[in-house]
């Protein structure tokens, strides 16, 4: 076989990327190694991850109603249900839908592991059994990441589970440890509280979501720590001990009980590139350190008709911005004018709150000497959150002190997944604050705090005071 275009895994960079030079008029074949279509984000990542966070956040509001003066009874859980309803209705909805595109675009899908031989040849072991030889012109690799598990921690006991482990929801283990405070383990830690666990959350570092604002961490923590048994910072999991009684966990930190016994361990400590074991090293392709693969600006590695996208080309490890590298890989493929160029990319931690930010950060800033001005609007202020009983927001805009254009956004509260995006947009656009501030929000919205943020650079945001320097 031979195709003009191959692309190497069908995520959420590899099936965009496959897709694109179909619609380019490209011949095109797509291999996937993977139970279906979507990648590690539709399969078992971003969406089911978010189909139960979904069912966590309803649990928690059917019990928090009470204050409003609406009562519920306690929910009952039909797990063998969630768990087909996570599995059928949302996951195997969407997969099939890629399935159906790749029919309708003409994309040759082939179900099986691709392995290299040499830099224009891939031996595919399809599911079948057979094993098809593959010969390209092009080749975009999309191969994406994998949860990371120290060996320490691999103790050959079902227990001790990835994200992947945790997301197929085989029980809800009445004591779960979470090794690691990112947005992994908080995620799934807000899902497994909600379903009745009592969830403790070790982290080795002195806060939770290290590369996240400390603003907007703050509401976020203070609420998990009302929802979850502990958590314990500037600790360490030294060791895990699988008994009968269940999972015995030596830990390392300050006022801790150094030995404790869950039911199950979520290991939740990042995740690694998938670079080795398809022969990589046959094709020429470089791999630094980290078992990243660098590209330029057009996705292309040393060799120049290869590319790669995704979480094995690069920090940061984020299913949008695979997305948009494949249409930046295919467009340079055809020859046009095309460059990874994004100045903002958007990270969404979908914990409750939620935790969102794009562009340059306030710290970040600092370290590099840039003059700011920040804005902190509170959502105390924010009608609509109030109607929410959810005031524990808060939006953060910083702009160039000199011309006031909008260098970054953040934010944490309901939604704040969504309503980022007006910050993405703004970045991109080199937008001044005066023109968020003049754009008119309707109201009462969540969306009205980044018009009134954006009013506070330049004036007095009308819902807020800030008495000025001096007190005059």
């Amino acid at each position: 076989m031979h195709s003009k275009v191959v692309v190497l895994g069908a995520g959420p960079g590899g099936y965009p990327a496959a897709f694109a030079a179909a619609d380019h008029g490209l011949e095109v074949t797509l291999v996937n190694d993977d139970v279906a279509p979507g990648g590690v984000c539709l399969n078992r990542g971003c969406i089911p991850s978010k189909a139960l966070l979904h069912v966590a956040k309803l649990i928690n509001e059917t019990r928090e109603a009470s204050h409003w003066g609406l009562s519920f009874s306690e929910p009952k859980l039909d797990l063998d249900k969630l768990r087909n309803w996570k599995d059928r209705d949302v996951v195997q909805k969407l997969t099939g839908g890629i399935g159906q595109l790749c029919k309708a675009r003409g994309v040759k899908l082939l179900e099986g592991r691709g392995e290299f031989t040499d830099a224009n040849t891939l031996k595919v072991k399809l599911k079948s059994g057979e094993t098809e030889t593959l010969t390209f012109d092009h080749c975009i690799i999309a191969t994406g990441s994998s949860p990371a598990m120290p060996a320490a921690f691999q103790i050959n006991d079902p227990r001790v589970m990835d994200s992947t482990g945790a997301l197929e929801l085989k029980d809800v283990p009445k004591r779960l440890l979470i090794v690691g405070g990112g947005y992994i383990g908080l995620e799934m830690g807000t899902v497994y509280a909600a379903l009745g666990s009592k969830v403790t959350v070790v982290e080795f570092l002195p806060r939770l979501l290290a590369a996240a604002d400390p603003d907007l961490v703050k509401p976020l923590q203070k609420r998990l720590e009302s929802q979850f048994e502990a958590i314990h910072l500037n600790t360490k999991v030294a060791s895990l001990k699988a008994t009968s009684q269940g999972i015995v966990a030596t830990l390392e930190g300050e006022g801790v009980e150094p030995e404790q016994i869950f039911d199950r361990v979520l290991i939740s400590i990042g995740r690694r590139p998938n670079s080795r074991g398809f022969g990589l090293e046959t094709t020429g392709v470089n791999v630094d350190d980290k078992g990243f693969i660098p590209v330029d600006a057009q996705r292309r590695t040393n060799v120049p008709h290869i590319q790669a996208i995704g979480d094995v080309a690069g920090e940061p490890m984020l299913a949008h911005k695979a997305t948009r590298e494949a249409h930046v890989a295919v467009e340079a493929l055809i020859g046009e004018p095309a460059e990874f160029d994004n100045v903002a990319i958007p990270a969404v931690v979908f914990t409750d709150p939620e935790i969102a930010w794009c562009g340059l950060q306030e710290q970040e800033a600092k370290d590099k000497g840039i003059e700011v001005n920040v804005v902190k609007y509170s959502w105390g202020a924010s009608g609509r959150a109030t109607t929410l009983g959810r005031n524990d927001g808060l939006t953060k805009i910083i702009c160039d002190a000199k011309t006031q254009r909008i260098l970054g956004v953040a934010m944490v509260g309901v939604g704040a997944g969504e309503l980022i995006a007006e910050g993405v947009l703004a970045v991109e656009t080199a937008a001044v604050a005066r023109d968020l501030a003049e754009t008119i929000h309707a109201h009462p919205t969540l969306s009205e705090t980044m018009m009134e943020a954006a009013e506070g650079i330049y004036g007095q945001a009308t819902h807020s005071f800030r008495p000025k320097r001096g007190g005059h």
